[in-house]
């Protein structure tokens, strides 16, 4: 289970890196690396990293996926806002 994180992150790193193709890699004392495959050599990205600093470093790599706000949402997210008391 903890590595379906980490491979979900990775797979959406090569999903917005069609160029680059990115591997993960389970050291044995349970901490992640990432690695990119390229000209049939492997290249070490990262170092060993616990899963929730693997998810959020690989998540920053690659350009970024820009999130569509539609009117609707706009509106819903101003109506979160706390108004302050008079």
């Amino acid at each position: 289970m903890r590595s379906t994180r980490a491979s979900a992150a990775v797979a959406r790193l090569n999903t917005r890196c069609p160029e680059a193709h990115y591997t993960l890699a389970l050291t044995g004392n349970g901490l992640f690396k990432l690695r990119e495959r390229s000209a049939g050599a492997e290249k070490e990205v990262s170092e060993a990293l616990p899963l929730e600093e693997f998810v959020s470093f690989v998540n920053a790599l690659g350009p970024q996926v820009v999130r569509r706000v539609t009117k609707n949402d706009a509106a819903f997210a101003a109506q979160l806002i706390k108004k302050p008391k008079p």
